[in-house]
Protein backbone atom coordinates (compact mmCIF):
# COMPACT_ATOMS: atom_id res chain seq x y z
CA UNK A 1 0.00 0.00 0.00
CA UNK A 2 1.45 3.00 -1.19
CA UNK A 3 1.97 6.72 0.80
CA UNK A 4 -1.74 7.80 -1.00
CA UNK A 5 -3.50 4.77 -0.64
CA UNK A 6 -2.73 4.66 3.12
CA UNK A 7 -3.84 8.17 4.17
CA UNK A 8 -6.74 7.58 2.07
CA UNK A 9 -7.87 4.97 4.57
CA UNK A 10 -6.96 6.87 6.95
CA UNK A 11 -9.22 9.75 5.73
CA UNK A 12 -12.15 7.28 4.75
CA UNK A 13 -11.80 6.30 8.71
CA UNK A 14 -12.67 9.75 9.94
CA UNK A 15 -14.93 10.67 7.47
CA UNK A 16 -16.79 7.76 8.90
CA UNK A 17 -16.82 8.99 12.59
CA UNK A 18 -20.00 9.62 13.97
CA UNK A 19 -21.10 13.12 13.85
CA UNK A 20 -19.92 14.09 17.70
CA UNK A 21 -16.67 12.31 17.27
CA UNK A 22 -15.40 13.79 13.89
CA UNK A 23 -17.21 17.32 15.39
CA UNK A 24 -14.51 16.85 18.63
CA UNK A 25 -11.42 16.43 16.27
CA UNK A 26 -11.22 20.64 16.05
CA UNK A 27 -7.56 21.84 16.97
CA UNK A 28 -6.41 17.95 16.45
CA UNK A 29 -4.15 17.17 13.47
CA UNK A 30 -3.53 13.52 12.17
CA UNK A 31 -0.55 12.90 10.40
CA UNK A 32 0.69 9.83 8.37
CA UNK A 33 4.40 9.30 8.77
CA UNK A 34 6.88 6.22 8.29
CA UNK A 35 7.86 5.50 10.96
CA UNK A 36 8.38 6.72 14.84
CA UNK A 37 11.21 8.79 14.98
CA UNK A 38 13.14 8.25 18.33
CA UNK A 39 11.38 11.57 20.04
CA UNK A 40 8.56 9.90 19.68
CA UNK A 41 9.56 6.23 20.38
CA UNK A 42 12.52 7.03 22.97
CA UNK A 43 11.46 2.72 23.76
CA UNK A 44 12.45 1.63 20.91
CA UNK A 45 9.17 -0.54 21.05
CA UNK A 46 7.23 -1.04 17.41
CA UNK A 47 4.46 1.68 17.34
CA UNK A 48 1.49 1.95 15.00
CA UNK A 49 0.17 5.03 15.98
CA UNK A 50 0.84 7.63 19.10
CA UNK A 51 -1.32 10.60 20.69
CA UNK A 52 0.11 13.42 21.82
CA UNK A 53 -1.63 16.34 23.55
CA UNK A 54 -3.73 17.02 26.37
CA UNK A 55 -6.57 14.45 26.65
CA UNK A 56 -10.14 16.71 26.42
CA UNK A 57 -11.12 15.36 29.83
CA UNK A 58 -7.70 16.98 31.06
CA UNK A 59 -8.22 20.31 30.00
CA UNK A 60 -8.83 23.32 32.07
CA UNK A 61 -10.74 26.46 31.78
CA UNK A 62 -7.47 27.78 30.86
CA UNK A 63 -6.74 25.52 28.29
CA UNK A 64 -6.81 28.02 25.00
CA UNK A 65 -4.67 29.07 22.30
CA UNK A 66 -2.80 25.96 22.43
CA UNK A 67 -0.76 24.34 19.49
CA UNK A 68 -3.11 21.43 18.20
CA UNK A 69 -3.08 17.83 19.25
CA UNK A 70 -1.26 15.50 17.25
CA UNK A 71 -2.17 11.80 16.17
CA UNK A 72 0.90 10.19 14.35
CA UNK A 73 -0.33 6.55 12.00
CA UNK A 74 3.14 5.18 11.02
CA UNK A 75 2.89 3.83 7.72
CA UNK A 76 6.08 1.41 7.91
CA UNK A 77 4.89 -0.87 10.98
CA UNK A 78 1.35 -1.53 9.75
CA UNK A 79 2.82 -2.51 6.40
CA UNK A 80 5.16 -5.13 8.65
CA UNK A 81 2.27 -6.45 9.98
CA UNK A 82 2.12 -8.30 6.28
CA UNK A 83 -1.65 -8.37 6.46
CA UNK A 84 -4.07 -8.86 3.50
CA UNK A 85 -5.72 -5.78 1.83
CA UNK A 86 -8.78 -5.81 4.01
CA UNK A 87 -7.50 -6.52 7.14
CA UNK A 88 -4.78 -3.57 6.59
CA UNK A 89 -7.34 -1.45 5.99
CA UNK A 90 -8.84 -2.80 9.09
CA UNK A 91 -5.92 -2.34 11.10
CA UNK A 92 -5.33 1.11 9.81
CA UNK A 93 -8.38 2.23 11.31
CA UNK A 94 -8.57 0.40 14.26
CA UNK A 95 -4.94 2.46 15.43
CA UNK A 96 -6.47 5.43 14.70
CA UNK A 97 -9.85 4.72 16.51
CA UNK A 98 -7.14 3.73 19.68
CA UNK A 99 -5.45 6.84 19.71
CA UNK A 100 -8.49 9.36 18.93
CA UNK A 101 -9.52 7.79 22.35
CA UNK A 102 -6.99 8.57 24.00
CA UNK A 103 -7.62 12.48 22.30
CA UNK A 104 -11.09 11.89 24.30
CA UNK A 105 -9.09 10.52 27.57
CA UNK A 106 -9.61 6.77 27.40
CA UNK A 107 -6.48 4.73 28.62
CA UNK A 108 -4.80 1.76 27.10
CA UNK A 109 -6.11 -0.01 30.27
CA UNK A 110 -9.40 1.04 29.50
CA UNK A 111 -9.26 0.20 26.09
CA UNK A 112 -7.61 -3.53 26.70
CA UNK A 113 -10.64 -4.34 28.58
CA UNK A 114 -12.92 -3.03 25.87
CA UNK A 115 -11.12 -5.39 23.42
CA UNK A 116 -9.67 -2.20 21.60
CA UNK A 117 -5.84 -2.53 23.00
Amino acid sequence: MNQYQFETVVRHTIARLPDWARNALENIEVLVTEEADEDLDPDGQTLLGLYIGVPLPERGVDYAGELPDVIYIFRRPHLALDLPPDELRDEIARTLIHEIAHFFGIDDDHLDEIGWG
